[in-house]
């Protein structure tokens, strides 16, 4: 018996931190990745070029971008280990805006020792922005390691909290 491998496309679009690439496995959004992003798989395993399944995901993003969306309606396909997967679930529970910890991730999945594995989980989540790990941040309140680098999360933190850093500077995109 065969099997099929899943169907990939992608699509590359702009925004306010740079290119993002868009990746679709079966039709549903299961990448989204920055330039010179840690954990970037070679292009070559993107699919085929092909903006078709990604209308709603390019149309939410616009809306975030301009500050006319604060959380996204999007399917998404995370692959990844059971473990990866529920730290990811529940960064979609950190509402916009807000931040938590690794340690309050760790407490919130029952797993209170755990907050050095939520950051290992947390930094291969492969669908950035739409899955805000940029939203964690350190005990301390220190921004740490983000995917992305540490200046598109202190930027969209910015963005988030009305546009203005902590020294109160308008944050322009």
């Amino acid at each position: 018996m065969t099997t099929t491998a899943p169907a990939k496309q992608h699509t590359v679009v702009d925004s306010p931190y740079g290119p993002l690439t868009l990746v679709a496995t079966d039709g549903v959004l299961s990448a989204l990745y920055m330039t010179d992003q840690r954990h970037r798989p070679p292009e070559e395993t993107f699919g085929v070029p092909d903006p078709e399944p990604f209308g709603d995901v390019i149309r939410q993003l616009g809306e975030y971008f301009t500050g006319d969306r604060t959380a996204f309606d999007l399917p998404l396909n995370l692959a990844g280990t059971p473990f990866q997967r529920s730290v990811w679930a529940e960064l979609l529970k950190i509402p916009y805006g807000e931040t938590r910890t690794y340690g309050e991730l760790a407490e919130e999945l029952g797993k209170p020792g755990a907050s050095r594995a939520v950051g290992l989980a947390n930094g291969k989540n492969p669908v950035g922005i739409i899955v805000p790990c940029h939203r964690v941040i350190g005990a301390s309140g220190s921004l740490t390691g983000y995917g992305g680098g540490l200046d598109r999360k202190q930027r969209l933190l910015a963005f988030e909290s009305g546009g203005t850093g902590e020294d109160g500077v308008q944050v322009l995109f």
